[in-house]
C-alpha cells in the first residue's frame, strides 16, 4: 500500500491523516514519511521511547502510570483465564506489531491466538508480522477520537475479531466486533470475550478498582 503522505503536505494535513493528535507527538527526525521499523527499533532502545510507525511517520505512544495499571490488571486476567488453556499470548504495553508494510502499532493490551503463530513458538524479531485477535486501547488525554476510529480500522483490516476501548475517566468501556458495529458498556457491566476467547467475563467495576482492599 503506498504511503498516505506521499506528497508534501502541511503539518495541518498531516495531523488530520493521524487523526488529529498532538504535533508534540510527532517525531521530526527522521523526517515524517521517512521513518522505517529501524528507528522504531532504534528509539526504544536508545531512549526508551515508543514510536508506533504509520506510513513512514513516527507517532510516539504516550501512557500515563493509571493507564498502565489498569492495562496491568487486564493482561493479568487474561493470563489467568487462559491458564491451561492453548489459546494464544498477551502481550502488554510494548508488544510491538506489524499490522501492513510501514504500519506498526503497540496496543496496550493484545491477545494473539497461537493459530497465527506455526509451532506455538513466538516470534523473536522485535517487530513480528501478527495481529491481534483482541486489541485493547486503555484511552489517555493525548489520545484523540480520530485517532481511535483511524486505529479500530486498521486493526479490523489486518484482521482482528474484537477491539476494546476502555475509558479510565468515565469507567466504561467501547466493544467493536467490526469498525461500525460498537456496544457501549457501562461501569455497571462485563467485558466479555466474545468469539474470541469464549468465557472470559470482567466486570468493569472490577478493572476500575484502584483502591486497596484492607
Amino acid at each position: 500500500m503506498p504511503s498516505a503522505f506521499a506528497e508534501p503536505r502541511t503539518l495541518d494535513d498531516l495531523l488530520d491523516e493521524l487523526g488529529g493528535v498532538s504535533p508534540k507527538r510527532i517525531r521530526l527526525n527522521p523526517p515524517p514519511g521517512r521513518a522505517t521499523e529501524k528507528d522504531v527499533i532504534r528509539l526504544e532502545a536508545k531512549e526508551d521511547r515508543l514510536y508506533e510507525l504509520v506510513d513512514g511517520v513516527l507517532v510516539e505512544k504516550v501512557m500515563g502510570a493509571k493507564e498502565s495499571f489498569i492495562a496491568s490488571i487486564l493482561i493479568h486476567r487474561l493470563w489467568s483465564f487462559l491458564e491451561g488453556k492453548e489459546l494464544g499470548a498477551v502481550l502488554g504495553e510494548a508488544g510491538m506489531l506489524r499490522l501492513r508494510p510501514r504500519l506498526v502499532r503497540i496496543p496496550d493490551v493484545s491477545f494473539i491466538s497461537w493459530d497465527q503463530i506455526p509451532g506455538n513458538e513466538f516470534p523473536s524479531e522485535p517487530i513480528p508480522n501478527l495481529y491481534p485477535d483482541l486489541a485493547v486501547e486503555v484511552l489517555s488525554r493525548s489520545n484523540t477520537l480520530g485517532e481511535m476510529t483511524l486505529k479500530i480500522g486498521e486493526y479490523f483490516e489486518a484482521g482482528t475479531r474484537l477491539v476494546w476501548i476502555i475509558d479510565p475517566a468515565t469507567h466504561t468501556a467501547e466493544v467493536y466486533t467490526a469498525p461500525d458495529e460498537c456496544r457501549r458498556l457501562k461501569a455497571t457491566q462485563s467485558l466479555d470475550g466474545g468469539d474470541v476467547l469464549r468465557g472470559f467475563k470482567l466486570p468493569l467495576k472490577e478493572l476500575f478498582a484502584t483502591k486497596r482492599k484492607r
